[in-house]
Formats: C-alpha cells, sequence, structure tokens
C-alpha cells in the first residue's frame, strides 16, 4: 500500500517562512506528478502548485513568486517553501501523487497538515 505523509505545518507569523515536506512511501514504478493542494474552512480545496516528474511546475496565482515546490526524485519526496505567508494562507495542505503501480495509475492523497498564518 502507497501512502503520503506531509509534515512541516505550523503557526507563523505574517511574512514569516515555512517548509512543507511530503515522503511516498510503498511500492512503486514511478511518479509522474505531485501536487500541494489546501483547503481553508467554507471553501473547496485548491489547487497551490504541481511538479512533474521532469521538475516542471504550475501555481496558483495567489502563490506565485511566494512558494517554491520542489522534488527529490530519488528520495519520493516533495516540498513546498512558502515564503510571505499571508493570513489568507491558512489552511490545511493536502500532498497528492498521481503514482504508478504494478496494478496501474492512480491519484492519492496524504492526511493534510495544518498551516496557520497569524496577523
Amino acid at each position: 500500500q502507497v501512502q503520503l505523509v506531509e509534515s512541516g505545518g505550523g503557526l507563523v507569523q505574517a511574512g514569516g517562512s515555512l517548509r512543507l515536506s511530503c515522503a511516498v512511501f510503498g511500492n512503486i514504478f514511478s511518479i509522474p506528478t505531485m501536487g500541494w493542494y489546501r483547503q481553508a474552512p467554507g471553501k473547496q480545496r485548491e489547487l497551490v502548485a504541481s511538479i512533474t516528474n521532469g521538475g516542471s511546475t504550475n501555481y496558483a496565482d495567489s502563490v506565485k513568486g511566494r512558494f517554491t515546490a520542489s522534488r527529490d526524485n530519488a528520495k519520493n519526496l516533495m516540498y513546498l517553501q512558502m515564503n510571505n505567508l499571508k493570513p489568507e494562507d491558512t489552511a490545511v495542505y493536502y500532498c497528492a501523487a498521481t503514482i504508478v503501480t504494478k496494478v496501474g495509475g492512480e491519484r492519492i492523497w496524504g492526511q493534510g497538515t495544518q498551516v496557520t498564518v497569524s496577523s
């Protein structure tokens, strides 16, 4: 069974930084795409950033220039460096991955990590 485990959330003041990590555990062939999503109270889950195994990235307009997604393919790790955080960045952040295993491809999700930005 493949699992995603996030870490690195917490409480930070506006203007501060946090780095989230996502580790993939299990027997996999490849991870073509990974992404970070977030969901604030009363709002729909939204894509924050995505990154392919080739390093191509895509960001939500609200985080461009402040957040950076990166991957360590050899270790099956993904990171989200979040700088100049704003109160509106407060949300539960989820790691997601499209994986390929011996039984085929699927989309899996982590359990989420809380990020709270105080003003």
